[in-house]
């Protein structure tokens, strides 16, 4: 079956795709450590159900320690052809006060074209445009497939984030649609191309014994939240620029959004401005970033006329995608170590980091996909980046260095995802579906032609 006509195919099946997706949100699979492990279990049967039906050769479940259980499948090769790896996940966050929903959350519902619920695009419409893209194959993908869908990407993977390095055999394959991102607007068709990497770090400040009178001993004996809010300060510029040495950062040459975009999406109250200089894509993408993501003082409602002794912040830096995480965050606590806000020193101490992604587009996977995406939607496919993280695409890159990695989804950038009322537009999801069944006969194709 040529790629076009497995493309061509997708429409008749968006009664049944969405059938199926509607089902599998309305499975409350969200994970944590407090979540029921049922709901997990049930959206993991379900899929696997799925992709039987599809005509995946062989799924099974991978059971890790302390880890959601994982679907595994695989499909062989038919002679000459590559094998592309297919992941997605379909663990969600919890739902928040369901009065902030519109509509039940687990409750899939249909307004203005999309469906709204939980999951429904963080990532449960990827793991149906897997599904999807096989059934529009008739069960007889021209490629080898390996089917990684887990269930607990939202709360950093579990063991599967370094099981990859221990069984690299598993994943082996040519290229790898990771189905965890989507456009950069509704009918924008985008590839993810770049994740910036993160690190952790804590700032903690002791001055004295116990908390003083402020009528006695203020003016003279050191506020440690004041020496706190001194170097936190010495982080940003004037402007809002990281300070901070040997942090990389570089213009951002794809697609963006623009300023206004942006302000609508963050929900910048009305008259503030942007923080930084330079293009919108280098502040959010191609550059660092660093915010203060808890402190501990005395809270207003219980303060007292008292100089603080201690006070600590946590610091999230966002690393460019092509910079070592551990030295990005080196460069921070160097920093950080070097300050002596009135001659006081600060207690800095290095937390978790994770790698960000910047991948290689010059391959026969980049090309197909392209093409596959632009003819899909019938517009120009862009390239994007994000700020944030899916930390088992760093284990797979490792653990398979020579794959075509490509992030792309159903999601679009008002999907309002880890929010009430998040929704998949059915048309961004059809989109999706038949441009990863062109990809597979395009990628197939020319692979065999070289």
């Amino acid at each position: 079956m040529p790629s076009l006509a497995a493309a061509e195919r997708v429409p008749s099946l968006m009664g049944e795709l969405r059938s199926d997706l509607e089902r599998l949100v309305r499975i409350p699979s969200v994970s944590g450590p407090d979540a029921p492990p049922g709901p997990l279990q049930d959206a993991h049967d379900l899929i696997v159900d799925l992709l039987r039906g599809a005509g995946v050769a062989q799924v099974e479940t991978l059971a890790l320690p302390d880890t959601a259980p994982i679907v595994l499948g695989s499909h062989p090769a038919p002679p000459g052809a590559p094998t592309v790896l297919l992941y997605s996940h379909y663990d969600v966050v919890p739902a928040g006060p369901e009065d902030a929903w519109t509509s039940p959350p687990f409750e899939p519902t249909e307004r203005d074209g999309g469906l709204y619920g939980r999951g429904t695009s963080d990532s449960k419409a990827n793991v149906m445009a897997h599904v999807g893209a096989l059934r529009a194959w008739g069960g007889e993908p021209p490629v080898g497939l390996t089917i990684v869908i887990e269930g607990q990407e939202e709360i950093g993977g579990g063991a599967l984030n370094t099981y990859p390095q221990q069984r690299p055999e598993l994943f082996a394959s040519d290229a790898m649609l990771i189905a965890d991102m989507g456009s950069v607007r509704p009918g924008v068709p985008t590839l993810t191309v770049a994740l910036r990497g993160m690190a952790m770090a804590t700032i903690e400040v002791r001055t004295l014994a116990g908390a003083k009178h402020s009528g006695q001993y203020g003016g003279a004996a050191p506020d440690a939240l004041i020496v706190l809010l001194h170097a936190l300060a010495s982080l940003h510029d004037e402007h809002g620029d990281v300070t901070v040495a040997g942090l990389r950062r570089e213009e951002w040459t794809g697609a963006s959004y623009s300023d206004d975009e942006f302000r609508e999406l963050a929900e910048i109250l009305r008259g503030l401005p942007l923080l930084g200089t330079g293009g919108l894509g280098s502040r959010v993408w191609s550059g660092p970033a660093i915010t203060v993501t808890g402190i501990d003082v005395p809270s207003v409602d219980n303060a007292l006329n008292a100089v603080s002794p201690y006070a600590r912040a946590k610091l999230n830096l966002r690393v460019h995608p092509a910079q070592d995480a551990v030295e990005a965050q080196a460069a921070l606590v160097a920093h950080l170590e070097a300050l002596r806000p009135f001659g006081i020193a600060l207690e800095v101490a290095a937390a978790e980091t994770g790698n960000g992604f910047a991948a290689a587009t010059d391959g026969p996977a980049y090309t197909a996909a392209r093409e596959a995406l632009a003819a899909a939607w019938s517009a120009p496919t862009v390239e994007v980046a994000t700020g944030g993280s899916i930390p088992f695409v760093n284990a797979l890159q490792s653990a398979v260095p020579g794959a075509e990695i490509l992030l792309l989804g159903a999601t679009d950038g008002y999907s309002n995802i880890h929010a009430p009322d998040e929704r998949v537009l059915l048309s961004e999801l059809e989109h999706t579906v038949a441009a990863e069944a062109d990809f597979l006969g395009r990628y197939a194709a020319a692979v065999s032609a070289r």
